[in-house]
């Protein structure tokens, strides 16, 4: 069984900074890829940007490509999302994720475990 629980998402203007992070519990965390994903409102559950096992290896949406970094710290079982350069249609409910394996997943489909989800709005 896994555990996710998100902090630090709140109100930020356009062009301001926030940083996300997802504290795991559960066994061998640290040994899984590990996603971020979004939901606007009225829009579908969308990927963000995902993490190998080792933190040496990232994927990420395009429109979030230069401005968001994802990251962890294995040692503490947490993934970072530092999100720059936000903009309005960036809103959203940010959830950490994972499939349960070390594969690099960008369909929502495959993530099986997730956390409650934080708010981000971004207002212009």
């Amino acid at each position: 069984q896994v555990q996710l629980v998100e902090s630090g998402g709140g109100l930020v203007q356009a062009g301001g900074s926030l940083r996300l992070s997802c504290a795991a519990s559960g066994r061998a965390v640290s040994s899984y890829a590990m996603g971020w994903l979004r939901q606007a409102p009225g829009k579908e559950r969308e990927f963000v940007a995902a993490i190998n096992r080792s933190g040496g290896g990232t994927i990420y949406t395009d429109s979030v490509k230069g401005r968001f970094a994802i990251s962890r710290v294995n040692a503490k079982n947490t993934v970072y999302l530092q999100m720059n350069s936000l903009k309005p249609e960036d809103t959203a409910v940010y959830y950490c994720a994972t499939d349960g394996t070390y594969m690099l997943r960008r369909d929502v489909k495959d993530y099986h475990y997730w956390g409650q989800g934080t708010q981000v709005t971004v207002s212009s």
